[in-house]
């Protein structure tokens, strides 16, 4: 836990193409703008005593800063690599670093799309994955970090 405070620091970091959700390919990934997941993080985040910060790049390196500056100040990650899921060894590295919950989210199945889709270099370093749920994901991600982190149990 943070030392700095009481309430327990959530990172929530998505990929490259993600602040395009409700437009981009809708059928693969849904209705839902990145924004209102944010909001309903955060507010799930809230009934359980979590702080809930998210951030969106389509920069690898962006990634990797947040990842790093996560170091000794957030008590669990949830990341959604988008396509450095496939090619990120900097991501990888980056999450190898910490020594918190993490959890990799797709909104989609990896596994049922391209063979590309099919590998993830986060998989070695991340403590679970949740792949196929849509945005229901991000909040089960939110739901099991919370337990990892012994938080409150939503009202």
């Amino acid at each position: 836990m943070n030392p700095n405070t009481q309430t327990r620091q959530v990172l929530v970091l998505h990929g490259p193409n993600l602040n395009m959700l409700g437009v981009r390919e809708p059928e693969v990934y849904g209705r839902t703008g990145l924004a209102e997941i944010n909001a309903h993080m955060k507010w799930l985040g809230e009934q359980r005593g979590l702080a809930v910060h998210a951030f969106q790049s389509n920069h690898e390196g962006a990634i990797v800063d947040q990842i790093q500056s996560a170091i000794g100040k957030t008590d669990g990650l949830i990341i959604n690599p988008a396509a450095y899921t496939h090619t990120s060894i900097a991501i990888r590295d980056a999450l190898g670093m910490l020594s918190i919950p993490m959890i990799e989210v797709h909104l989609s199945n990896i596994h049922k799309r391209e063979k590309f889709r099919h590998h993830s270099l986060m998989a070695g370093v991340v403590t679970g994955q949740i792949v196929g749920l849509g945005v229901n994901g991000y909040y089960l991600a939110l739901s099991a970090l919370a337990d990892m982190l012994g938080a409150a149990a939503a009202p």
